[in-house]
């Protein structure tokens, strides 16, 4: 009998290695952050470019010509004057009277009248009934969309002498005046009042509805009452949307031009003339381009000043 031949060794006879976990590779370097940088500066490239087409190119053109002397009609070109625009204005009557006008206005109109008639009627759209909430939303909302020259003229037709408020008064056996020539900046104060308040609205009553309920429920529970309720919780958590609210609507009131030009041209003896009419006047009426481009710049500043304290009281947490 002979002998078996001895099995074969196991295992692979090729010399190829047992089959198992793929050999790690280290990650290869990190992108660039240039590359980084232009991947995220890529999808805002358009918008940025019109940014600066549409909105830095013309306040840049404007501050250049604030400091020329150009005009409509006259010389044939403009020369550089340096500061004598802004002299000029700091020395005219008719221009503090402008800024006095403006603050006035936007104090009246916008910091009190749209901020707290919009808070006051979001809290009762909250409380109101559906029918109540659709019939005051509508009107207040449709004042807001009606175009600023249609808004004039109606508010012209309500203040006039023989205007449908005189006609209340009348019928009430009260005494009547003509509120344009006798209180100008009241009247368009509340002309811009009428046709702004749905903007502040609106946003009350979404910050309104982010407020839990389980914490105004409590405070009713602890026993407090409506005031206290609106002055401890709801105006603190709140408070972000009555900075941005106020930044908001000070910077639509500053540019408000066509209301106060329908229903009183800024007058009678510039007793309603804002900056955004006086600067009209003096750039196209008395074509001194100069001029009235350096008031736009001080107006662009005013705008500006309002815009740092609102954003400071933004940035302070309850």
């Amino acid at each position: 009998m002979t002998a078996e031949a001895p099995h074969a060794a196991t295992g692979p006879t090729t010399g190829e290695s047992p089959a198992g976990p793929p050999a790690y590779r280290p990650p290869g370097p990190p992108p660039a952050p240039l590359h980084r940088s232009l991947a995220r500066a890529l999808p805002v490239s358009p918008a940025v470019v019109l940014l600066l087409l549409f909105l830095a190119g013309p306040i840049a053109y404007c501050a250049f010509i604030a400091f020329t002397d150009l005009q409509l009609t006259g010389q044939a070109e403009e020369s550089f004057v340096g500061f004598d625009n802004f002299r000029t204005a700091f020395g005219d009557e008719a221009f503090l009277n402008a800024v006095w006008m403006t603050l006035v206005f936007t104090v009246i109109s916008a910091l009190i009248g749209q901020n707290t008639l919009g808070l006051a009627l979001a809290a009762l759209m909250q409380r109101a009934s559906k029918p109540v909430r659709t019939l005051v939303g509508g009107i207040v909302v449709t004042a807001w969309v009606l175009p600023e020259v249609v808004a004039g003229f109606l508010l012209y037709a309500f203040f006039r002498r023989e205007g449908t408020l005189n006609a209340i008064l009348d019928w009430l056996q009260l005494p009547t005046q003509n509120w344009l020539f006798t209180l100008p900046i009241l009247a368009v104060s509340f002309a811009n009042v009428w046709r702004g308040t749905a903007f502040s609205m609106l946003v009350y009553s979404a910050a309104l509805n982010e407020i839990p309920k389980e914490i105004t429920e409590a405070a009713q529970v602890d026993g407090a009452g409506g005031w206290r309720r609106m002055w401890h919780i709801t105006l603190p958590m709140i408070r972000r949307s009555i900075g941005t609210n106020l930044m908001l609507i000070t910077l639509q009131t500053l540019s408000v031009f066509g209301l106060i030009w329908v229903m009183t041209r800024g007058g009678p003896g510039g007793k309603s003339q804002t900056l955004p009419l006086f600067m009209y006047e003096e750039a196209f009426q008395k074509s001194m381009i100069g001029y009235g481009t350096a008031v736009a710049l001080l107006l662009l500043v005013v705008g500006s000043l309002f815009s740092v304290v609102y954003l400071r009281l933004l940035r302070t947490e309850v």
